[in-house]
Parts: structure tokens; C-alpha cells; sequence
């Protein structure tokens, strides 16, 4: 009697296709993946596009926390969610097509599969770091600085292979919520950048490597390391005395 030969199990194939807990979904630029409050049932494995995860406020402001691309999980916390819920909303940049795995399937294989697990700690690890590299930005660069991050990141300077120089339409609304600062100083910047050559833009954003020595070497020529100038009533005015 012939035995059966288990097969080995595969990652980037239990990723790229669709079986039993799992489906492929298309999703158009302004679609969500989920939002804040929804159940939450399922991990997304990003295989193309660009996506964004957004939080918002009991007072209805919003703010973007992380940009996604490629090969990235969306939605992981639904693991561990409290309460079952959502609490983010994660919605697509450009068209993406991602694997919606159910959170049962999700918890399965990473139990069953070791190469799953591996790859998936692997995952989280990197998400950690890259959570705590952004909270050293926000505490001790500038806004410029963490501007010019951002782009970097976008272009994926730093993955391997070639970057993708021209990074996905985003607003400088979008862009001001990421710093956490205005719309006016994230223009202001980024005109800058352009006449420095870091930077070309033209309805898309086109990233040059030199934009590189702003974050690595904070290498900005003097004469144009001003700042947008303030209003501000002279002290003669406030006090006549």
C-alpha cells in the first residue's frame, strides 16, 4: 500500500493564492480594507499597490500613522484585537490586490507551518523597529527632516533593488498629518527641496537620492536653512508703555 508523500509547505505560494479561509480582493484607490470599528476577522497580505492606515479622532480629525506597500500585512492586529474590533482604518493609495486571509486560517497555519511563522515574526520585527524609528523621528527631528523621510520611504530607498523614484499621488494634507505639522510649512518644504534639486514634482513626486543627505547628514546649504517666517505683532504694540 502506497503511503501518502506529505507535500512541503510553501509561504510565498500559501500568499499569492486564494484556498479555503483565504480570498484574493481587488480594492481601487479610496477603498478600505477595513475600517475603524469593524469586526475584526481577517489579516490582508498586500501583494501590489500602496495603502495607508488612519486613525480618527471621537472629534472626527484624522491622521495617517504608516504607509504600505508591497509584501506588507494589513490589518495583523486583528490577532490580538481587544474587543474584537478595528482600531484603524486602512484604505488603499493606488489599486491594490491583496489576500484577505480570515483570522482563523491566519492563526492555523502560523501554528501548523513554521516556515509561515518564521516569515510572519519576521514581519513583525521589522513593523516594530520601523514603529519605533518613527517615534524617534517625531521626538527629536525636524518637521523638514522628518518630510524628507517620508519620501525617502515612499521611494523605498533602501529596499533592495532599484527604488521606485516616482512615489504614489499624496496630498500634502496627507503628507502634514504623517509630521505632524501644517499644509503651508509641508509646501513650503517641499518647494525647497525642489529648488535644491532633491526633489521633482509635476501632479507626481519624483524623489532624487540626494534627498538622502538631508536624513543621513542633514546636509542643507546655509543661505537656505530658513524657516517660513512667522507673523508676529511687535512687543511696542502689545505694551505702548
Amino acid at each position: 500500500m502506497a503511503l501518502a508523500i506529505p507535500t512541503s509547505f510553501d509561504p510565498a505560494t500559501f500568499l499569492a493564492n486564494a484556498g479555503l479561509g483565504r480570498r484574493i480582493v481587488e480594492l481601487m484607490p479610496g477603498e478600505n480594507f477595513f475600517s475603524q470599528g469593524d469586526s475584526a476577522d481577517s489579516v490582508f497580505y498586500l501583494q501590489k499597490g500602496r495603502a495607508k492606515v488612519m486613525v480618527v479622532s471621537k472629534v472626527g480629525k484624522e491622521a495617517t500613522i504608516m504607509l504600505l506597500s508591497a509584501c506588507d500585512f494589513v490589518g495583523e492586529e486583528a490577532l490580538a484585537a481587544v474587543g474584537g474590533l478595528r482600531l484603524t482604518t486602512a484604505t488603499a493609495v493606488t489599486a491594490c490586490t491583496a489576500l484577505k486571509i480570515m483570522k482563523e486560517e491566519m492563526i492555523r497555519v502560523m501554528h501548523e507551518e513554521h516556515a509561515f511563522s518564521d516569515l510572519f515574526l519576521t514581519f513583525l520585527l521589522a513593523r516594530s523597529m520601523r514603529t519605533q524609528a518613527d517615534l524617534v523621528d517625531q521626538l527629536f527631528n525636524s518637521s523638514e527632516k522628518r518630510l524628507a523621510r517620508i519620501l525617502l520611504l515612499m521611494a523605498e530607498f533602501g529596499k533592495p533593488g532599484e527604488p521606485e523614484t516616482l512615489i504614489p499621488k499624496i496630498t500634502q494634507e496627507t503628507l502634514a498629518e504623517m509630521i505632524g505639522t501644517t499644509r503651508s510649512r509641508v509646501s513650503f518644504f517641499m518647494n525647497r527641496f525642489r529648488k535644491l534639486g532633491f526633489i521633482d514634482y509635476n501632479g507626481r513626486i519624483r524623489v532624487h537620492k540626494s534627498l538622502l543627505n538631508v536624513v543621513l547628514h542633514d546636509q542643507l546649504p546655509e543661505d537656505h536653512a530658513m524657516k517660513p517666517e512667522l507673523s508676529v505683532t511687535p512687543r511696542s504694540r502689545l505694551n505702548p508703555s
